[in-house]
């Protein structure tokens, strides 16, 4: 059971920021791409050499221009491009995962939309695999209720093209008015070896998630609990607006939930 924890965004210089993470006993950290691929290959070597040493956990996440069914082809092929540069980015940083949010239903059916997505997967994987990068396509659980993304959409997508996914509990809990059954998830997830893993508080509305908050003592340690329950190898990071903080309170909470 490895269960890891680190914050969304280094919020410093790269290597400032891996020592910093070593110093505080975090172990894992999400470098994001937010609005663009913005990093070098030279430094992404670096960085991914650093974190290797440190023992810190690399992920990548995508930028948020992304809808691979959009009705417009040439935001399908640039929502592609993107998650391309990222695998490629990522390649260099030894991270296993690139996470993104994948499309929107607009006035597609739900089927339709997954077959379009499905094929977009397909078509990257293919790409990835020609270029010889060591990393996989992790599609994030969504939370709104206009995107395409609920667990069973991405665990299908899993199943079907061999594909990862994020799964994000916080957007569960928006898209679903609240709440969440984390019984039900994590019976559906815990065959995975490694589940990667997004968390914080969030604001939603009847349309889902509308921002990510600071997170709460209590819904932080109802989601741990249950990781230690399923007894699962996680790498949970922090999306809240103090995420190295909340990142840490994760991991000293966790500590005293496995010194009971």
């Amino acid at each position: 059971m490895d269960v890891r924890f680190g914050p969304a965004g280094f919020g410093m210089e790269a290597k400032k920021a891996l020592f910093k993470l070593k110093a505080l006993g975090l172990n894992a950290v999400e470098i994001e791409f937010v609005y663009k691929v913005w990093m070098s290959n030279e430094e992404a070597k670096e960085i991914g050499d650093l974190a290797k040493k440190l023992d810190i956990m690399l992920s990548v996440h995508a930028p948020y221009y992304i809808n691979l069914a959009s009705k417009e082809k040439k935001k399908i092929e640039l929502s592609k491009k993107r998650i391309l540069e990222s695998c490629e980015k990522a390649s260099y940083l030894k991270a296993r995962y690139v996470v993104f949010h994948p499309a929107y239903y607009g006035k597609l059916s739900k089927e339709k939309c997954y077959e379009i997505v499905k094929e977009a997967v397909e078509e990257m994987q293919e790409k990835i695999r020609n270029e010889g990068w060591k990393v996989k396509l992790a599609l994030e659980t969504t939370g709104r209720k206009s995107q395409f993304g609920t667990l069973d959409e991405i665990l299908r997508l899993v199943k079907e093209t061999k594909c990862s996914f994020c799964v994000d509990f916080a957007h569960i809990k928006a898209r679903n008015n609240g709440t969440i059954n984390y019984d039900e998830v994590f019976k559906k997830i815990r065959k995975f070896d490694h589940i990667h893993a997004h968390f914080s508080s969030i604001e939603y509305t009847e349309k889902g998630e509308k921002k990510h908050l600071p997170t709460k003592e209590s819904e932080l340690l109802e989601l741990l609990t249950f990781i230690k329950k399923y007894n699962v190898s996680l790498t949970l990071i922090n999306e809240s607006p103090i995420a190295w903080k909340d990142s840490l309170k994760a991991r000293k909470m966790w500590e005293k939930i496995n010194e009971r």
